[in-house]
């Protein structure tokens, strides 16, 4: 019983964090380099991070220079960051590309919002799924007479506590990135 609990309680962390990884891929008021960590580049006919291929310095707030190691991906990196969702068009000076990002106007982070309010959806539901199949594997404990109905019951409520708490983080993120994105 206590192994599931565990295993459940672990897997939900994982389902925060990985939340926290999406959030941070939202853009607020700063540009920073990992908004850059879900996009990958066609290397060598390899899909490869972007991180593993460049560097990342921030001269401003809104400006991010990106060195890729291999001069020969540089065209590569470019059509990647194009095309991904982040709404930049780098431009290339042979050496680095500098990605500016444009001010946030009221619309734009309105849609970033309701874009943090699917991705904060999405880890809820993820952590909901995580419980159901931790209740199952303690019906079946229960079912196949290894533990009684009261210790079931117990860890039930151990388990509705333990999602909760991780349900609460996943809204705690929420909220500081609502916020975020409505600073000026």
């Amino acid at each position: 019983m206590n192994q599931v609990l565990n295993e459940a309680d672990s897997k939900m962390d994982k389902s925060v964090e990985a939340t926290r990884e999406e959030f941070a891929a939202i853009r607020a008021g700063r540009a920073h380099p990992s908004m850059f960590s879900k996009i990958l580049v066609d290397y060598y006919g390899t899909p490869t991070p972007l991180q593993q291929l460049a560097s990342f310095t921030a001269p401003e707030a809104r400006i991010i220079l990106i060195a890729p190691y291999d001069m020969g991906a540089m065209t590569a990196v470019e059509k990647a960051i194009r095309d991904s969702d982040l709404g930049v068009n780098p431009s290339n000076d042979g050496k680095v590309l500098r990605a500016v990002f444009p001010e946030l106007t009221e619309e734009r982070r309105k849609e970033y919002i309701k874009v943090a309010r699917t991705k904060a959806e999405d880890g809820r539901v993820s952590v909901r799924n995580i419980r159901r199949t931790a209740k199952q594997n303690l019906e079946k404990l229960e079912k196949d007479g290894e533990v009684g109905k009261d210790d079931v019951t117990g860890a039930e409520k151990r388990l509705d506590g333990t999602t909760k708490k991780h349900v609460d983080a996943i809204d705690d993120m929420l909220k500081s990135k609502e916020a975020e994105l409505l600073e000026v």
